[in-house]
């Protein structure tokens, strides 16, 4: 196989050890690092936390230096374990991967003007709402990127007509992924994959969308040249020596967390689609050219310049769980604590008490409302069939149900479009709860197939960058790697009663639209708490 090491590194010979990879994976809530042999075994790990910041309803933001500072110790502590523990291969690159849709202000002095913006801030609503019922549905089919305030478009316009001196400020705009490889290379650069995600990037030409940046008020000039996903990067010297690495180590840019995720799952085949459940959720296919559906209801990101990811993801997902256990059972999840049991296992438990189908109770799981297949951040969550006979057991069962039953929405949608799914592998916090796997496997209707490994997105980024180095010849021969561990078959009678509800619940959110446009033009009008 011919090498595209660094200067310096050979390919192993005989029996010496495999050179690794960092897998460098910012997340919302926290930086995994992971070293990736060429094999696909991690064989040492990390992860920082952070928190998500809402200082008004409705914003979700980040401090930037704070996540870069979490990801140089993560990065710190597996150097520093693979130096505990010897007998393994030099780290040869890093590949990095990045929660998409972020917007960060960038001053003269290269600095950030604003914290990190995240996907979840829904401040932009009214300017997206606006795009979309103007010039959107064209926008989101050449830039595969719904027209919703997850993207960075709608941010754009709402920091250009709410806070215009920072919008004159900036010299730059860019994501908390861009801010990473130019802390650590020097360089403004932002990948293929993430650029995808971003509403500005016309998916087809690669290059800026001219329609996208007008209605954005900014210049091609202000954001930062698109690169492959393979691009690679030199590390500043003082980086590398803060990092422990050698300084020829190579920064390979990486992707978007949702496309690289099906790398760490090895779903990139045709009709492998995988699905993941963490704060939020998604459901996503390979494909080999980029494009939406005609409805408008699926996004397409770049995993490579020749692979695309086609799906939807939802807003809600684990944050419903956490919803649940503080507004409905704190004490089971006081007690699970006291016994030194996981709170989550204690919730879905209660939630294994219900009957499939909650009794005929259903959960719009909108709490911080709502992306795929409708694209639109005006839905409220409800709850709707209750009655006297439900319980908690029911309300708890319902809300696991309508997250799973809204990634059902985003597999027919998928279907409709043309895709033919024929396998599901799964990944996400929401594997460690049998309950919860045994019901998005009876929802869907379909074995789930869980793999071995828990890196995700991290081993898809560390698969990037391997394909780059010239470790693997391909990504698709490295995401073939991947062991599944565990198939989790539905449950026929379970899933005869969801296919009887999925109607149901797809049919709520038309008929309460209206009442969702209503209640956002209430906003700020009614206190949440008395005085």
């Amino acid at each position: 196989m011919p090498s595209d090491l660094p200067p310096g590194r050979a390919q192993p010979a005989g029996d010496e050890p495999a050179p690794l990879v960092l897998g460098v994976d910012l997340g919302t809530t926290a930086t995994k690092v992971a070293a990736f042999t060429p094999a696909g075994d991690a064989v040492a790990e990390a992860e920082v936390e952070y928190p998500l910041e809402e200082p008004q309803p409705g914003w979700a933001e980040q401090d930037p230096a704070t996540i870069l500072a979490a990801a140089r110790e993560a990065v710190r502590r597996v150097v520093g374990r693979l130096g505990e523990d010897g007998g393994h291969g030099p780290v040869v690159g890093i590949g990095v991967s990045a929660a998409m849709h972020s917007l960060v202000a960038v001053g003269e002095d290269e600095r950030p003007l604003t914290p990190v913006v995240t996907w979840a801030d829904r401040r932009s609503t009214p300017q997206a709402e606006r795009i979309r019922r103007g010039p959107g549905p064209g926008v989101h089919q050449r830039t595969g990127t719904p027209v919703h305030p997850m993207s960075p478009l709608p941010k754009l316009v709402w920091f250009a007509e709410e806070r215009p001196d920072v919008a004159r400020r900036a010299v730059r705009w860019v994501g908390i992924k861009e801010l990473l490889l130019h802390a650590w290379s020097g360089e403004w650069v932002v990948d293929h994959s993430m650029a995808s995600g971003n509403g500005l990037l016309d998916v087809r030409t690669l290059d800026w969308d001219a329609e996208a940046l007008e209605i954005a008020g900014i210049t091609a000039e202000q954001l930062p040249r698109p690169v492959p996903v393979t691009h690679r990067l030199a590390l500043r010297p003082e980086v590398a020596a803060d990092l422990g690495l050698d300084h020829d180590v190579a920064l390979v840019v990486g992707g978007g967390d949702g496309p690289l995720a099906n790398l760490g799952v090895g779903a990139v085949r045709p009709g492998v689609a995988s699905v993941s459940i963490g704060t939020s959720g998604a459901l996503r296919v390979v494909v080999d050219r980029p494009g939406v559906d005609p409805e408008g209801r699926t996004f397409s990101y770049a995993v490579t310049e020749e692979l695309w990811a086609v799906g939807g993801a939802i807003t809600n997902g684990g944050v419903v769980l956490r919803w649940v256990g503080d507004a409905l059972a704190p004490d089971v999840e006081w007690f699970a604590d006291e016994l030194g049991d996981e709170p989550e296992e204690a919730l879905t438990d209660l939630a294994a008490l219900a009957p499939p189908g909650s009794g005929g109770l259903l959960m719009l799981p909108y709490l911080l409302s709502e992306r795929a297949p409708y694209w639109t951040a005006l839905p409220r969550g409800a709850y709707v069939g209750l009655q006297r006979h439900h319980g908690r057991e029911h309300l708890v069962r319902a809300a696991l149900e309508g997250v799973c039953q809204q990634l059902a929405l985003v597999l027919a949608s998928l279907r409709e479009a043309g895709h033919d799914i024929t396998e599901i592998r799964a990944t996400g916090g929401f594997a460690r709860s049998a309950v919860w796997r045994q019901m998005l496997a009876d929802v869907l209707g379909m074995d789930i197939s869980f793999p071995s490994g828990t890196q995700g997105s991290g081993y898809g980024a560390a698969v990037v960058a391997m394909t780059a180095l010239g470790l693997v010849p391909s990504v698709e021969v490295a995401a073939d790697r991947v062991q599944v561990g565990d198939v989790v078959s539905p449950d026929p009678e379970a899933a005869a009663i969801y296919a009887k509800l999925l109607p149901v619940h797809a049919g709520l959110y038309g008929a309460l639209e209206a009442s969702f446009a209503q209640l956002a033009e209430l906003d700020g009008q009614l206190p949440l708490e008395r005085g």
